[in-house]
């Protein structure tokens, strides 16, 4: 009965998403308490309290009088959503007990679906909204009371029904959608068909079939946990029989996954929160990020091949990998390309992203009724969608309930302006160096981070220290940029390295040394933030010349800093080889008009000098 209740639950978000992308969605606050009430209820049914326990009874009683004041509370926005936006109405007892119970229903509901880390950080701005004006010095404010907290959290839209909340419930539910029944109706094996024929018979090959599909599913579910647990059960095991040390298999689907999300053309979830919160078009974010991404992806595939040809690792056997005419079989890529399709179809008409997003479901379904007729049966067919939108539903709970969560927090933040204050304090610190307030804001969003899924770490960050990063000049984007790229790293840093605990768990080994092998083979994202302040290009931005100046710096260091971790060796000597590479990185990182060129030279003079220096060392051995 409980799996009925829960199915049925996913199943009524997932028709809601769809009916209000076709459709476009319901009045804001309308929309937003609807979604929460459908996302929270199946989270409780999702992650029942005491499951497993003596005490489940008590477990259900406690989820049962939350699912009621969570329907009671979003009941009440609906019904009285004029008055709120007409006439700001002052709280009474009713709104502050409705509102302490949907807050204790979202943050409970996050505990238990991703841990205490982010419902501890969301009551500390509570709090500090409550008692900050008994704090000393500047990071005290003036006071609230909490009938105050309780008309901005509950009785506007700038609370729980802000910003936030409005882009889960719209953009982001249809692409979690959109991605669920791609996946379901055949996007998820031939992806991953497409991987192995890709790179399996390449050195490294298990690991760039790893580096492939992660990348894949990434940019389609937007969670590096969740694409560790989903593709790395295939792809670990696959490297560790070929030979793969487990710290090695573990780093690589880990850095691969955590990839995806910054991956375009279908970014994670906070892509399209950057979008909102800075007022530009998704497709902006999306232009923005590819140099980027692409060379994040180079730089861990040189890493790969330099480790597997140092350490002779196995390839694919070929009677393992998938045939060319399997993989581009019309069954298998029209509705790929279908759902693409019908997405560009309607961004580039000017539709809402999220109808957009309808587009590419509709033609998507299309091609895979006309593919599958004859193949599957009509039931078979109709198991798979519905799977596809049952899975959708559950997967947006978890974005759901952070984001409601997020917002709660973000409007504690600009409420007592402690965003203001913290970015003015590490602007007084770095003074006007531009690159010190970068290091300062990016080791911060490393620890604001740690433990975090990347949506709600990006928006912390976002709120907290982009500002201090625009205080100095840095373009907003470019801002949002690279506190983005912290905040998703964060989940392969050492200590707290989520995406790494999952994967070393899947490799059976030990997760220390599979994070700083995680490190080495993402080393490459920890130096791209700075890049985009060196080089306005890396997002595509200041002409034609700034654009090939960072590319190439970007490709130079693509090479030089895996080449420098990988221990690849010029001339013998690991000093002198060493040095030459950390020149190169250094030239390259001069943001100067022909300092790009120089270190390409540089770089290419030192592989040049090696090949001859072991052609001579070859031939005098004859």
């Amino acid at each position: 009965m409980s799996v009925r209740i829960r199915d049925g639950f996913a199943l009524l978000v997932g028709i809601f998403v769809f009916y209000t992308a076709a459709t476009g969605p319901f009045e804001s606050l309308i929309q937003r308490a609807v979604f929460l009430a459908l996302v929270t209820c199946l989270g409780l049914s999702l992650y029942p309290l005491g499951k497993g326990t003596g005490w489940r009874t008590i477990g259900l009683i406690v989820d049962l009088l939350l699912a009621a004041v969570t329907i009671s509370a979003c009941g009440y926005i609906v019904v009285n959503y004029d008055e709120i936006m007409t006439t700001l109405p002052w709280a009474t007892q009713l709104d502050m007990a409705l509102t302490v119970g949907l807050v204790v229903t979202v943050l409970e509901i996050g505990r238990r679906a991703v841990g205490a880390i982010f419902p501890v950080l969301v009551i500390v701005g509570l709090l500090y909204a409550l008692l900050g004006e008994y704090l000393p010095g500047s990071l005290g404010h003036r006071g609230f009371d909490i009938e105050f907290v309780t008309e901005t959290i509950f009785l506007g839209d700038l609370g729980i029904w802000g910003m936030l909340t409005g882009v889960a419930a719209t953009v982001i539910a249809a692409f979690v959608l959109f991605g669920a029944l791609l996946l379901h109706t055949g996007g998820g094996q031939s992806f991953m068909d497409l991987a192995m024929r890709l790179g399996g018979r390449q050195k490294g090959g298990a690991a760039k079939i790893a580096i492939i599909s992660s990348g894949l599913f990434g940019m389609i579910s937007g969670s590096a946990v969740a694409n560790v647990a989903t593709t790395g059960n295939f792809t670990i095991p696959m490297m560790r029989r070929l030979g793969y040390p487990g710290p090695l298999a573990a780093a690589v689907e880990a850095v691969a996954s955590t990839g995806g999300q910054i991956a375009p053309p279908i970014m994670g979830a906070a892509a399209f929160v950057m979008a909102e919160i800075l007022g530009i078009a998704y497709v902006d974010v999306m232009v923005a990020a590819i140099i980027p991404a692409v060379l994040f992806y180079l730089s861990v595939f040189v890493t790969v091949h330099i480790v597997a040809t140092r350490r002779n690792l196995k390839l694919v056997p070929e009677d393992e990998l998938p045939a060319w005419s399997e993989i581009l079989a019309l069954r298998k890529v029209l509705p790929i390309i279908a759902a693409l399709g019908g997405l560009a179809v309607g961004i580039f008409m000017g539709r809402s992203v999220a109808t957009s997003a309808f587009y590419g479901m509709i033609a998507l379904l299309i091609a895979f009724v006309a593919t599958s007729a004859g193949r599957l049966s009509v039931g078979e067919m109709f198991k798979r969608v519905l799977a596809g939108v049952t899975d959708a539903g559950k997967g947006m709970v978890i974005i759901g309930v952070l984001l409601a969560g997020a917002q709660i927090l973000v409007s504690m933040i600009n409420m007592t302006g402690i965003g203001v204050t913290l970015s003015s304090m590490i602007v007084a610190i770095a003074g006007d160096s531009t690159v010190l307030v970068a290091i300062i804001v990016g080791l911060v969003c490393l620890i604001m981070g740690m433990g975090l899924p990347t949506t709600a770490a990006y928006v912390l960050v976002a709120a907290v220290l982009a500002p201090a990063m625009t205080a100095v000049g840095v373009e907003p984007l470019t801002a949002h940029l690279f506190v983005f790229y912290f905040a998703t790293i964060s989940v392969i840093t050492p200590p707290v390295c989520v995406a790494v605990f999952v994967a070393a768990g899947i490799a059976q080994t030990n997760w220390l040394p599979a994070a700083f092998e995680a490190v080495r083979l993402g080393a490459m994202t920890y130096i791209v933030p700075f890049m985009l302040l060196l080089y306005p290009g890396m997002t595509a931005g200041g002409g034609g010349l700034a654009i090939i100046n960072a590319v190439l710096s970007g490709l130079v260091l693509v090479v030089a800093i895996p080449a420098l971790l990988g221990g690849q060796t010029f001339t013998g000597r690991l000093w002198l080889d060493r040095a030459m590479l950390v020149i190169v990185i250094g030239v390259a990182l001069w943001p100067a008009f022909l300092t790009p060129m120089i270190a390409a030279m540089l770089l290419g003079g030192a592989f040049f000098v090696g090949r001859n220096m072991r052609r001579a060392a070859m031939e005098g051995g004859q």
